[in-house]
């Protein structure tokens, strides 16, 4: 499944072309790893076999204009490390230009790896851009885990799981940041209490927050044991949040909650700007035991009517145990506007039977599992057309035959849900037959125009990744699809598109 360093050199993945290299990079275009003013598409199977070593992962870097592919794994010379049992390669991705020369910046988190002694302590790599393709430049991957003298500093810990949630992209000022998730660090004797790791600038200087730290000011929350804080993280040029799944709030246990903060550095660290749970008045719901508020997270820029620049955010929080009623673990989602100093409101409460919205809520399906959103027009006044969520609910069934077939739901972020919402699930939109375990929804990512939708799970035939227009029709058509075995992509695979940007 890996290829050699030779043809990685010339951007060629396995059955691939190769990529037209261009002059110099452009500024300004999104996930445009060789610079020829194209955006191009990520599809990781972190399960797949790699040399015979079964789950080491592999990534799948697909050209925009029919250019070829490129496959990077740890087999290769140019990748640090080497293929392990269980390492999951590309279990979380993010795309940004880490040294602002225009090309994009792969960031690829491996929240398994073992480190020395220590398993699935995990780590992360930032795979560079060029004009020669993506890592076939002059830089080499920029790597980042944990030990004395490491780049993450500290010892290297069993069970961290470095790299387990990554963000990232370029703040108001211009300046590009990278949040990387550890949400099984202990703090002290806590144990997975949670952390994150600030890399700020095109230096990369690296700064750690937990729930104890205070450097850059309080931090919403307190440290304790099976918080998991890092588990998620969602950002826009102007703020970022982190969520909690495991947080308990008073006696009860994986309530859930999320910390704001801004970009605005303090010796590095971040600016926090308070807090989101349901024990608190404003926000609606009520705590309870695993409602795991925070368990998903999307955000995006957001410009109300009268503002003359964009400096809010809009701000998704998936809630995906939620007990609606007696309907347990039915989910829902709740959204927040958050000005620019982080001050907070909630503008809306998502669920099956809100108004108009298409589907009924029943228990298990874990709405609001995955979230992925998108504004495409951050520089003009938001609307409901141009801002749009997607929400992912895996355990959605339409018959005992059909188990957690699962499916997606699409809505406005401004205005109310149901007045231009869409739903796709298999046999509805999303192309093959409805079978048991597909868990439609458990993979989702946000480009501009498009919506990927990822079906690594259930029948081989229909496993593939979608990009569906964000205003689609109930039950409309994919207008991309992207399979193992075709346009350069290997055969085969175990989980192909379980992430995706």
């Amino acid at each position: 499944m890996a290829v050699t360093g030779a043809l990685l050199v010339w951007g060629i993945g396995a059955g691939g072309t190769p990529a037209a290299a261009a002059v110099a990079c452009p500024s300004g275009v999104e996930s445009d790893f060789n610079g020829d003013g194209a955006r191009d598409s990520v599809i990781a199977d972190p399960e797949a076999t790699v040399d015979g070593v079964a789950e080491a992962g592999a990534v799948y870097v697909v050209y925009g204009g029919g250019k070829g592919t490129v496959t990077l794994t740890q087999a290769l010379e140019s990748i640090p490390g080497v293929p392990e049992a269980g390492d999951r390669y590309g279990y979380a991705m993010a795309v940004y230009d880490a040294d602002l020369d225009g090309c994009s910046d792969l960031v690829l988190g491996t929240p398994y790896e073992d480190i020395g002694t220590a398993p699935d302590s995990g780590g992360v790599h930032v795979v560079f851009g060029s004009t020669s393709g993506i890592g076939a430049g002059t830089k080499p991957v920029r790597e980042f885990y944990q030990g004395e003298g490491k780049p993450l500093g500290g010892g290297a810990e069993a069970d961290d799981w470095v790299g387990y949630a990554v963000a990232a992209g370029k703040t108001s000022g211009g300046q590009p940041y990278l949040i990387i998730g550890s949400p099984g660090e202990s703090l002290g004797t806590i144990d997975d209490a949670g952390a994150f790791y600030y890399v700020s600038g095109t230096a990369m200087t690296v700064t750690m927050t937990g729930q104890d730290t205070e450097t850059g000011g309080p931090v919403a929350g307190a440290a304790e044991q099976d918080d998991r804080f890092g588990s998620t993280i969602a950002a826009t040029p102007t703020h970022f949040a982190v969520g909690t799944p495991g947080e308990a709030l008073g006696t009860v246990q994986f309530a859930g909650g999320v910390a704001l903060f801004t970009h605005s550095l303090t010796s590095g660290y971040p600016k926090p700007t308070g807090g989101l749970g349901q024990d608190q008045d404003a926000i609606g719901g009520s705590e309870e035991v695993g409602d795991q508020f925070g368990a998903a997270l999307a955000m995006v820029p957001y410009r109300p009517s009268g503002a003359t620049s964009t400096t809010e955010s809009l701000l998704a929080v998936g809630v995906p145990g939620e007990d609606l009623s007696t309907t347990v673990d039915a989910g829902a989602v709740q959204v927040f506007r958050l000005t620019a100093t982080g001050a907070y409101t909630e503008t809306a409460w998502i669920d099956q039977n809100s108004a108009d919205v298409e589907q009924e809520s029943e228990a298990g399906d874990f709405f609001g599992k995955r979230l992925a959103a998108v504004n495409t027009s951050p520089n003009s006044v938001s609307t409901a057309t141009t801002t749009r969520l997607a929400i992912g609910v895996p355990g959605e069934e339409s018959s005992e035959e059909h188990a957690d077939k699962g499916g997606v739901q699409i809505v406005p972020l401004v205005g109310a849900p149901g007045a231009s919402d869409q739903w796709i699930d298999p046999g509805y939109g999303i192309p093959g037959t409805p079978a048991p375990r597909q868990l439609a929804g458990l993979s989702l990512a946000p480009t501009p125009s498009l919506l990927y939708v990822g079906m690594p799970y259930g029948p081989a035939e229909a496993r593939a990744v979608l990009g569906f227009p964000w205003n689609v029709a109930s039950g409309g058509a994919p207008t991309v699809t992207v399979k193992p075995g075709e346009g350069g992509i290997p055969a085969g695979g175990v989980a192909f598109g379980a992430s995706v940007r």
